[in-house]
């Protein structure tokens, strides 16, 4: 299992909707995917139209009260589980900052996953912010996936994760946290500002960079009112389209690093 945490520090740059529209591309291609929602706001879970039960949260593992298998949901979609978030994850910040362990205590727990075989990537949504819940995440993750909108304080906010994964990795937390890529979301090709942002990311990072840009559309924000991933919302659409090849390029890449990732 691949634990691939979906971070960036700014809000409303698609993460979420990454998290939750990648999960299902993955899951509709074959693959077992467990969803791990992070985030209080609980964004993920109710785009799924999830209803968890109280206390279903990752909050009771992190403090040692539960297992991760007691908090795992099945979605109704064929290939995808997830662990739900409620708002009682916002403890979690306070409560882990005061132990010793914060940094490691989620990596320890997902690690517990690897063994069973049951999924083939665990995807993290985290929190947009800087915080307990994101770094611990970084910890966990053998990968970070950085949706990144095609606006210029973009830059500066991508600047900012990418020394914040570098901490992690010196400080021993998790010495070997790859960055495995960066989604341009809210691309529009019309505009010369968006192909500027894509073009300065690219001399920068064009080994991590996806060729595949997740567009601006009404129906990618409308779907988790729905409670339907993009592709139950709008199958045929441009915004499902972007979602399917992004699952697509994404499993390519990893295939091709097939030998790397087996050993992890």
């Amino acid at each position: 299992m691949i634990v691939i945490a979906v971070a960036n520090q700014k809000g409303g740059v698609g993460k979420t909707t990454t998290a939750l529209n990648l999960s299902a591309g993955l899951a509709m291609r074959g693959q077992r995917v467990l969803l791990v929602d992070l985030d209080p706001q609980a964004n993920c879970t109710s785009g799924l139209a999830i209803e968890p039960p109280e206390g279903g949260s990752m909050y009771p593992v992190l403090m040692g009260e539960s297992t991760v298998h007691q908090r795992i949901l099945p979605t109704g979609r064929e290939n995808l589980s997830l662990v739900p978030s409620e708002m009682d994850l916002a403890g979690v910040e306070i409560e882990l900052a005061r132990s010793d362990d914060h940094l490691t205590r989620l990596r320890g727990i997902l690690q517990g996953l690897k063994p069973n075989d049951l999924f083939e990537y665990c995807i993290l949504d985290t929190p947009p912010s800087l915080g307990v819940l994101m770094t611990s995440a970084l910890a966990a993750a053998d990968e970070i996936l950085i949706p990144l909108q095609c606006e210029w304080f973009g830059l500066e906010g991508l600047a900012k994760i990418v020394h914040v994964i570098d901490q992690i990795r010196d400080a021993g937390a998790n010495p070997d946290l790859c960055l495995e890529g960066i989604v341009m979301t809210m691309f529009d090709g019309r505009t010369l500002l968006s192909r500027q942002v894509v073009e300065e990311v690219s001399n920068y990072f064009p080994e991590q960079i996806y060729r595949t840009h997740i567009p601006r559309t009404i129906r990618i924000g409308e779907a988790p009112s729905h409670g339907k991933t993009i592709f139950e919302h709008d199958p045929a659409g441009h915004g499902a389209q972007a979602y399917g090849a992004l699952a697509d390029e994404f499993l390519t890449r990893h295939a091709a690093r097939g030998p790397l990732l087996a050993e992890s």
